[in-house]
């Protein structure tokens, strides 16, 4: 298996993960949004909480240039954590929700 494909697996393991729990408020429930052929991915809450309309990415990872670019993590637990704990190197991750100039500062990949 290559890596972009391990990758992939890697990520839609975590995101199915984390999707299983649902919000203990609102009746909110998780969407997994996985396209291959672009090689993005998405774990996303759609629903109502009371009157609020509830529609966002908890996750999106994208996997570019054979790397991991977290493009949104909205959660309390950072998803790098578990890419990391599941066998990605830091090299191969990289924060794309910061800035490119505040990427060097991170213990991740810049690009």
């Amino acid at each position: 298996m290559d890596k972009l494909t391990r990758y992939a697996t890697i990520i839609k393991t975590i995101l199915q993960e984390d999707g299983q729990h649902k919000p203990s408020h609102g009746d909110i429930t998780p969407l997994l949004v996985f396209d291959d052929e672009h090689r993005s991915y998405q774990l996303m809450y759609i629903g109502w909480d009371r009157r609020r309309r509830v529609h966002g990415s908890i996750y999106h990872l994208r996997l570019e240039n054979n790397k991991v670019y977290i493009e949104e993590d909205t959660s309390n637990q950072p998803i790098a954590e578990s890419l990391l704990a599941a066998g990605i190197p830091k090299e191969d991750i990289v924060l794309a929700f910061h800035t490119l100039d505040k990427r060097q500062y991170t213990d991740f990949a810049v690009a």
